[in-house]
């Protein structure tokens, strides 16, 4: 008889034990937020915005005006936070000049800008250029509003 009352003494104690687990106190410290953590953008999503990018050039010209250096800037330090972006630098002229000057100066104008992105730190392998020259204009027409938008480098991502 005593070894059936031990062996209930222990069945209850053991319930006992197991219930009081159940109720143990919560972890306060489980229930604190946890900061949030902003998700990186995907090179996918930068790559879209580096095309919006559009340098422009006086005629005749391929130098780069100082009010596209800060752009340019954000540009270089994107594509250096993405190392699988490549980009494809167009040059393009108007409608004025011959096909083979257009064509020449057009490759100017992609290499000022390709040349201006390394001098910032961008890997030369990330970059590539081509020329084409009057044969893509943004704008069709003629008269200066038009040829001054069609004078110009614009940004093609080939990877990300």
């Amino acid at each position: 008889m005593k070894s059936l009352k031990a062996l209930a003494m222990v069945t209850v104690l053991g319930l006992a034990l197991a219930m009081g687990a159940g109720c143990a106190k919560k972890n306060v410290e489980a229930e604190v937020a946890a900061p949030v953590v902003e998700k990186a953008p995907s090179a996918k999503e930068v790559s879209k915005k580096l095309t919006k990018n559009v340098v422009y050039f006086e005629f005749n010209k391929y130098d780069i005006k100082a009010e596209y250096r800060d752009m340019l800037q954000q540009m270089a330090d994107t594509l250096k936070q993405y190392p699988s972006i490549t980009v494809l630098i167009a040059g393009n002229c108007d409608e004025r000049g011959t096909q083979e000057y257009n064509q020449a100066l057009g490759e100017r104008r992609a290499r000022a800008v390709y040349d201006y992105l390394v001098r910032l730190g961008v890997p030369a392998e990330q970059l590539d250029i081509i020329s084409f020259g009057e044969d893509r204009p943004a704008v069709a027409g003629t008269g200066e509003e038009v040829w001054a938008k069609n004078r110009r480098d614009n940004f093609t991502i080939m990877a990300y």
